[in-house]
């Protein structure tokens, strides 16, 4: 921080507010306002802004790096250097990773960083290569999934803030482990956010969440700078290895070139200067081609993006559930779909949209493993009333576990775990908040339960704001030694011993025939049985995995069974 500033074009004047004393402060180009006092680490500091008839109070800084108190309180200066140890440090290409999606909060008993540092001999024995961290950003109050968050630059300081992340990422580093940062650049939290007083971050439009942040409307350079430079802040300063882009469908995003391709453009300059791949991938609803496909082409270019069909289609096949964005799906054929082609919706018509939805992929352009897919997330969990975990009750529990995780991880897509699911972790993923603002309590807890009424669930859910709800989520490592966890391990080595990702999914045949179905190549074919009952699937070879007789008939599956077979001879 080389100097005290801020963009503040809605005040007529502006005071910084240091260590308890009032400066005022100068206006400069493109309504920027600086002062000349020269900033230490450690300071913390605020603005007042004047709109012409009155003061606000002092505001902390919306391009925070550190807010000690919280949200509400005043910014410190953030201005030490780190010193990083991973100068051998690589990276892994999103063709090689596998992911596990955590919170940082209930990942380990002390929710912290530090926390999720001790777990990394865990996750490396595991198999894990790239950890994706839900959002980091500072919330209001101690707890919250993150995507709430208001100081795009700043790191929460009750999980350690910028120094414990920083050691955090240096130490996943050095046992071979990717960091992805999870941010939310489409919406502000509700409580907390101050820059409206400063200037217009938001345009009128609603994203679901929040109001739609300007990316595209007057002022939306300097609001876009303000994105991108925390970007490069988190790839370049913090040796963060990629972005999850949060819910890119909501952007408001209507220039000529794409806030994604910007974001892509940062990523592809620090790449080429360090030398180490930085991995953007997009989360979209929309099943739209051009988030993965070449900027040559007229996509945005991202690396990857999250597949909600793998795992709509397997979650109601395996559950029986047809809720909200489940009513598309529920048979081996739509599984058998996206296995083909990755999108279900390729200009085709959608129960839950009630409309024609997506477009078909070019895989000519796009790669299979650019597809990220999972068996449950923090959505698909924590978006229950009570965020249960699948196929919990199920007489073929734990079969069914091992089915999704062998059609993930045996698949032709990239795999993500979400925290816990490798042991069959029993402890749910419920949303919670802490919000001190009661509208802004009232507002989470009524729009929640209208979203679970209108989806058809029973009345009743896990209050957000009970700490109950949020100490519940908190993973019991007592049961990481469940028999499930081995099976993990298992498919995990398999996918890398076998070169399971693959470069072209057209070279991926996929066969079915209720209740069976069968993926893969000449070199190896997974078998799947998705019945109570046992059943023969018409394919033969070497049986590698699983749990299967195999003769020149087929291979016989028990219920809910897999196995995984080498068609070399």
């Amino acid at each position: 921080m080389d100097r005290f500033e801020v963009w503040a074009p809605n005040a007529s004047n502006v005071a910084l507010h240091l260590d308890g004393t009032s400066h005022p402060m100068q206006p400069a180009e493109r309504e920027w306002w600086v002062s000349s006092i020269q900033p230490a680490d450690g300071q913390r500091y605020a603005f007042s802004l004047f709109d012409g008839s009155s003061w606000t109070t002092p505001l902390p800084d919306p391009r925070s790096r550190f807010q000690p108190d919280g949200v509400h309180g005043p910014s410190e200066v953030y201005d030490r250097e780190y010193d990083w140890s991973d100068t051998e440090w690589r990276g892994v290409e999103l063709r090689d990773q596998v992911q596990y999606e955590l919170h940082v909060g209930t990942f380990t008993p002390q929710g912290t960083f530090a926390g999720v540092a001790e777990k990394l001999p865990y996750l490396a024995e595991l198999g894990v290569n790239a950890i994706e961290l839900m959002p980091v950003q500072p919330f209001p109050g101690a707890r919250n999934w993150g995507y709430d968050g208001v100081m795009w630059h700043a790191v929460h300081a009750a999980y350690g803030g910028p120094d414990e992340l920083k050691t955090l990422v240096d130490a996943a580093h050095a046992h071979g482990i990717a960091v992805i940062l999870d941010v939310v650049y489409n919406h502000f939290g509700p409580e907390g956010n101050y820059t409206g007083a400063f200037g217009p971050y938001t345009t009128p439009g609603q994203t679901g969440w929040g109001d739609a942040v300007n990316i595209a409307g007057p002022g939306s350079d300097e609001v876009r700078a303000y994105i991108l430079d925390a970007v490069r802040q988190w790839l370049d300063e913090f040796h963060i290895d990629g972005l999850r882009l949060d819910a890119v469908q909501a952007y408001d995003d209507r220039r000529a070139f794409s806030i994604m391709e910007e974001i892509r453009g940062v990523a592809d300059e620090i790449a080429e200067a360090t030398g180490i791949p930085r991995t953007i991938v997009g989360e979209s609803t929309q099943d739209d081609p051009r988030i993965v496909s070449p900027r040559e082409v007229g996509g945005y270019g991202l690396d990857g993006q999250w597949l909600f069909d793998f795992d709509h289609a397997l979650h109601a096949l395996l559950t029986g559930e047809r809720r909200g964005h489940h009513v598309d799906y529920g048979s081996v054929a739509e599984l058998a779909d996206v296995l083909e082609h990755g999108f279900h919706f390729r200009d085709t018509y959608s129960e839950f949209y009630r409309c024609t939805h997506g477009r078909a992929l070019d895989f000519a352009q796009v790669k299979p493993w650019q597809m990220v897919v999972y068996t449950t997330n923090h959505d698909e969990t924590g978006n229950r009333p009570y965020g249960d975990r699948p196929d919990r009750g199920d007489a073929h529990a734990e079969a069914k576990l091992a089915l999704r995780a062998a059609l993930m991880l045996l698949g032709p897509f990239t795999p993500m775990l979400f925290m816990g699911e490798e042991f069959g972790a029993t402890t749910p993923f419920p949303f919670f908040i802490s919000h001190s603002d009661e509208q802004a309590l009232s507002d989470a807890r009524n729009g929640r339960a209208g979203w679970f009424a209108s989806d058809g669930w029973p009345d009743g859910m896990a209050d957000p704001a009970d700490p109950a709800t949020f100490e519940s989520a908190k993973l019991e490592w007592s049961e990481q030694d469940l028999p499930l966890a081995q099976v993990y391990r298992d498919l995990i080595a398999l996918r890398r011993e076998h070169g399971i990702a693959r470069e072209d999914l057209r070279g991926i045949v996929v066969k079915h025939d209720a209740p069976w179905l069968t993926v893969g190549d000449e070199r190896t074919v997974l078998a799947a049985n998705f019945s109570d009952d046992e059943a023969t699937v018409p394919v033969s070879g070497e049986l590698v995995y699983g749990r299967g007789d195999v003769d020149e008939a087929g291979t016989r599956l028990g219920p809910w069974g897999f196995a995984l077979l080498s068609q070399r001879r």
